[in-house]
């Protein structure tokens, strides 16, 4: 299968330089190259709207600008790189780099932990190679890929990334494009697989040169961060092409492993063929062309199954989405939170939902959209949503950017991660939550244009009026604000810090090796919400190994009865145990069960037991046992 050619940017092979456009709106387009000696070529038209040039004298390292109709000088909108900055020229790119991850070809799906990353935060250098430092600790974690938040070439030097403006740019700040591939092959040296957040649905308002090509948006749609991509209007085949390049170019040049695709509800589209169905084919065609597992995995807020139902049954055959619902079920049980979006949430049963559907809200009335609210997902793989307590929008979309460590004790941390964890869903960690940091995750920018700073700002305040909250917000274009929400990784060696950094490791490893939790299936679990004792039982099961969770948000101390299968059950873990800082688990290390089983619970506890011994039975789905309820 021969791959899909590149028509866009310039790209160095052979001695030579190919420098490729589309403007099919331009009567006439130069390309400007400033050094190794400046020149000035006229390009050629090429079918579909295509321009084109072919240079000798073009090296890696050469900076270029491009002209249409004797217009401003423009840097390409397909650069590979922008070392100084958005309003720049472009950078010709050296595509070679001494790969050494040939015995790398992914993980399945199965086995992926997600470890969200800000790159300009996660150490104090702030770029790839200072990040490079801390994979083995992340592998020692128990963590399988990492998962870069954007890194398109953005405005200034400090961004969440969601205000890129050059897709194929790496941001120079970070280390550019040589510093993302060597951050990649050391991390698929260690058996690390990484995934990128990649933004499809618009682009930031500073240095968003597009529509000066062609017509890249569209006016018959608007996103709530600007203009929207124009996916199903006039000329939008080749608006499409470009945005599958992007995917491909960095699946294909950078080896990475999977893209997740920002808020694809702002991604506009009626065609027959959505542009989200042609991404997923086009990057499957890929994965089999290079024999490698390369996943995509949306964000959305629309709860619509069709995303990530296979293509045999109608859907687009995306690999798994993140599911809010759950992260919202939880927050709220832990924090109280009632604003906003959150007044949808806060019973127990909705968190046993998103254990067993994904969704919370499949068809519901939302008093939040005022409308019902998603669609049924109950026949959706397990591993088709990825869940989180905490991540970069939930933290950094608060006011004061407060971790969950802020706004909860202790021991509910614990109960989140295990919640998490011990789901049969995918996990996703946001950086420093592992050994509880305390550092703030802030909304910070670097616009050079001060009436977009100030529109910036404003519009943040807007956003917090929604949760009725008090006080001042930290001004995003600060550079203080963005210092401030840099890691502190020395954290890992106090008392309290450690101990979770240890029993964040152990829910991993008990993941991982207990074979009724490895198992990711809908079909093998029950879930059984006590509302009156606030206490969430989840058993699952695989061949003769059933594993029970036992999840009390209570904060009283509880006995919780609850049926089990006869035989002893090993207590496999107690958050309460002083090895986790904890006040003194109540659980005994085992409990013989004669069908049913009464434990004594602490307020906000997690306890994990395993049954153990002849006694142990295997549930099939159809079993009485199975179809229990209390």
């Amino acid at each position: 299968m021969p791959p899909l050619e590149f028509l866009h940017g310039a790209i160095h092979a052979g001695g030579a330089t190919r420098f490729r456009l589309w403007a099919p709106r331009a009567h006439a387009v130069e390309l400007r190259l400033l050094h190794p000696r400046a020149l000035t070529a006229a390009m050629r038209r090429r079918p579909g709207g295509y321009w084109e040039a072919l240079l000798d004298n073009a090296p890696p390292g050469a900076r270029y600008l491009y002209r249409i109709d004797g217009g401003p000088e423009l840097p390409d909108p397909a650069s590979r790189s922008q070392p100084e900055g958005v309003h720049a020229p472009s950078e010709i790119v050296d595509q070679s780099f001494p790969w050494r991850d040939r015995a790398w070809w992914g993980l399945p799906i199965e086995q992926c932990v997600f470890y969200e990353l800000h790159v300009g935060t996660f150490t104090p250098e702030g770029t790839f190679d200072a990040a490079t430092a801390h994979l083995d600790s992340l592998r020692g974690l128990g963590v399988t890929y990492i998962e870069l938040m954007p890194v398109a070439q953005f405005p200034g030097s400090r961004n969440w990334g969601y205000d890129g403006v050059y897709p194929f740019a790496v941001q120079n700040s970070y280390g550019g494009p040589a510093g993302l591939k060597r951050l990649v092959n050391e991390c698929h040296q260690r058996g690390l697989g990484v995934f990128l957040d990649v933004v499809y649905n618009h682009l930031g308002p500073e240095g968003n040169y597009l529509a000066s090509f062609g017509p890249y948006f569209t006016a018959d749609y608007r996103t709530p961060w600007g203009a929207a991509i124009n996916f199903d209007g006039p000329d939008s085949g080749e608006v499409r092409r470009f945005f599958i390049e992007n995917a491909l170019y960095w699946i294909r040049e950078f080896h990475l492993d999977g893209l997740r695709l920002d808020a694809v509800h702002g991604i506009f589209d009626r065609s027959a063929y959505p542009f989200l169905e042609e991404l997923g084919d086009a990057v499957r065609e890929e994965a089999a062309r290079l024999n490698r597992r390369v996943y995509l995995v949306p964000e959305s807020d629309l709860n619509d199954p069709r995303l990530i139902r296979s293509k045999e049954l109608g859907g687009f055959g995306l690999d798994a989405q993140w599911a809010d619902g759950f992260h919202h079920a939880l927050r709220v049980l832990l924090t109280g939170d009632d604003q906003g979006y959150y007044q949808d949430f806060g019973e127990l049963s909705q968190l046993a939902k998103a254990f067993e559907e994904g969704y919370v809200f499949t068809g519901e009335y939302s008093r939040f959209r005022r409308r019902r609210h998603g669609a049924p997902a109950r026949d959706i793989p397990a591993h088709r949503f990825v869940v989180f307590s905490q991540n970069h929008d939930q933290v950094g979309n608060r006011m004061l950017g407060e971790r969950l460590g802020r706004l909860v004790g202790f021991e509910d941390l614990k109960l989140a991660a295990a919640a998490v964890i011990l789901s049969p869903h995918l996990p996703l960690l946001f950086m420093g939550e592992e050994y509880g940091e305390t550092a703030p995750f802030l909304y910070f920018v670097s616009h050079s244009d001060p009436g977009l700073v100030e529109a910036v700002r404003r519009g943040r305040k807007e956003e917090f009026a929604a949760f009725a909250w008090h006080g001042e917000a930290p001004d995003p274009q600060a550079e203080e604000t963005f210092l401030r929400s840099k890691l502190d990784h020395a954290l890992r060696g106090e008392e309290q810090h450690r101990a979770l950094l240890a029993y964040y490791q152990e829910l991993l490893r008990l993941r991982r090796e207990t074979p009724a939790l490895a198992r990711l299936s809908k079909e093998h679990m029950v879930v059984n919400a006590c509302g009156r004792s606030k206490v969430l039982c989840v058993r699952r099961w695989c061949g003769q190994a059933e594993a029970l969770l036992v999840l009390s948000f209570s904060r009283d101390a509880v006995r919780y009865s609850l049926p089990a299968a006869p035989g002893r059950w090993l207590k496999l873990l107690d958050s309460s145990d002083t090895l986790w800082c904890g006040p003194g688990g109540r659980v005994p290390a085992s409990v013989q069960s004669q069908g049913e089983l009464e434990l004594p619970l602490n307020p906000r506890t997690a306890a994990l037991f395993e049954l153990r011994g002849e006694e142990s039975s295997a549930i099939t789905a159809g079993s009485p046992r199975a179809r229990d309820r209390t």
